[in-house]
């Protein structure tokens, strides 16, 4: 056992040629060497298995992102988890200082925050309202995003695993079943980058729709085990170029506003009694979706 890894580090891929070798590139320069890497195919028709073994990867079969990473969580020998998407990059000591505040603060369940590999100034934004929702959410609504979950692998076998019944949301239900043990952490010592390939694709604001839609069925019918979103997205038109500029300004404004009162308010409930801190937590996130639900229409309504 003194030779087990500290770090199985899996990644889920299908037809990923393109991106894995940027990740894999990434986590070949990492300062921290204890780790491995397997990867879940899900049957790609490309380079993406070769290259994850040029890599020195151990390649099983997948398919469902939550199936990939399941498959890959059955024969790592790590102590940790780290559960990646083919299109993030690291910097070169995301291992090191991530393990090291894992491990400092006894924690079993993390994630990270996550930056746009974009210049975009929307997508900033975009990125910067995902990041202070996980953080907002860590305690009374804990989630986080499937490219950057972190987790013992005791814990991870004590749950079960991805839920592969799940059509959408199966990373946001694992950490909220795994939260039910330990804690979520943010951690505040490191971050990646991910690609806004899918902000591309599919559209800004239709993907904010999407995940608002998934987000509201969530809250309201739980789990999501059929497809409940039309794969159908577009950008703005031109014309409406100068409207989506004033609905991203006053977004803006509002997430900076808030981001502003959750750092004064996460300092000021830490002295706070448990029931009192609960119910403290509910009402500011209530309060932080009506701001942000209006910005939000704003944006629906100037597409």
């Amino acid at each position: 056992m003194h030779n087990r890894k500290k770090i199985s580090v899996v990644i889920p891929t299908l037809n990923e040629e393109r991106d894995l070798p940027i990740l894999l590139e990434s986590l070949k320069a990492q300062t921290f060497k204890n780790f491995e890497i397997i990867v879940g195919d899900a049957g790609s028709k490309d380079q993406t298995r070769a290259i994850a073994e040029s890599f020195g990867a151990r390649v099983v079969q997948g398919g469902m992102p939550g199936v990939g990473r399941n498959r890959g969580a059955a024969v790592a020998e790590g102590e940790f988890l780290f559960f990646f998407d083919a299109d993030v990059v690291l910097p070169n000591d995301f291992l090191a200082k991530a393990l090291e505040e894992l491990e400092e603060d006894y924690a079993d369940l993390a994630t990270c925050v996550f930056h746009p590999l974009s210049d975009l100034r929307l997508d900033k934004i975009l990125f910067a309202f995902a990041n202070l929702s996980v953080r907002m959410n860590a305690n009374a609504n804990p989630r986080a995003a499937g490219f950057c979950i972190f987790i013992t692998k005791r814990l991870f076998d004590r749950i079960g695993g991805f839920d592969e019944s799940l059509r959408l949301a199966e990373d946001h239900d694992l950490v909220a079943r795994a939260a039910k043990y330990r804690p979520l952490k943010v951690l505040k010592s490191t971050s990646l980058k991910v690609s806004v390939r899918r902000l591309a694709k599919e559209g800004r604001f239709s993907l904010i729709q999407k995940y608002f839609q998934v987000e509201v069925h969530l809250l309201t019918k739980g789990k999501v085990k059929e497809d409940i979103v039309e794969y159908e997205f577009g950008n703005f038109n031109d014309e409406n170029k100068e409207t989506v500029k004033k609905a991203i300004d006053d977004f803006e404004d509002r997430l900076l506003r808030l981001e502003e009162q959750y750092n004064e308010w996460s300092e000021k409930i830490q002295t706070m009694p448990m029931m009192e801190r609960v119910r403290e937590t509910q009402k500011r996130l209530q309060q932080s979706a009506e701001t942000l639900s209006q910005g939000l229409k704003q944006l629906f309504s100037a597409k």
